[in-house]
């Protein structure tokens, strides 16, 4: 009877001894689990991080606006290609500023705004001249000294941010002054003009196209 109690006392004293060496062993292989998880997010982070192309959206310094949809997306007249040109250039390969070409072409503006460095264009579409009454737009364009100061008003002699744009007031090529309003993606010129597409860069300028001719006073 000694004997089987003795026998029982040391099992036991045996399994009691045994059982934190089990339960450490499952707390370790439960704690490599845990540590492995949050491992494998942060590569997966890291992962998307690095093919996120967020870095470019980021720079604010993105053509934006409605009418950029209808920019060409390969070729001349697309965003890259305007890049690689001067301003005149680069808009006669935009359809949608054809009479503005036109126009710096009768007021011989072409060289002069090819050959300046660093400035501005406000940059009517051919819906902003088709707002003057056709008579009144001929008669315009047929008198070079009344068109080069209306050409000329649009040009700022410097390039403007769109973050400069938010409240501002610049002097033009013509020596009048344009005043600037809005943030984000939405901004008005003297308060008549919106920009449609902003932020255009040629190799010389950075162009915002409007939808309204400005008029100097």
């Amino acid at each position: 009877m000694n004997s089987m109690k003795i026998r029982r006392t040391a099992i036991a004293v045996a399994a009691a001894a045994l059982l934190p060496l089990s339960l450490a062993a499952c707390s370790d292989s439960s704690g490599d689990t845990k540590a492995a998880a949050p491992s494998t997010a942060a590569e997966d982070t890291a992962t998307t991080g690095e093919s996120t192309p967020a870095g470019d959206t980021m720079t604010g310094d993105q053509p934006f606006g409605p009418a950029c949809a209808g920019v060409p997306k390969e070729g001349a007249g697309s965003f890259d290609g305007m890049a690689k040109d001067p301003v005149a250039t680069a808009a006669s390969n935009n359809p949608a500023l054809s009479t503005l070409v036109t126009a710096a072409k009768q007021a011989g503006l072409v060289d002069t705004l090819n050959n300046a460095q660093d400035i501005t264009v406000f940059a009517p579409t051919n819906d902003a001249f088709a707002k003057i009454p056709k008579a009144d737009l001929d008669k315009v364009l047929a008198d070079k000294a009344t068109l080069t100061k209306i050409l000329t008003y649009h040009v700022v002699g410097q390039k403007l941010t769109p973050q400069q744009l938010e409240n501002g007031s610049f002097e033009t090529l013509q020596k009048g002054m344009v005043t600037t309003t809005g943030s984000g993606e939405s901004y008005k010129v003297n308060d008549t003009a919106n920009v449609v597409c902003g932020n255009v860069k040629t190799a010389n300028a950075n162009v915002y196209i409007i939808d309204t001719v400005l008029m100097p006073k």
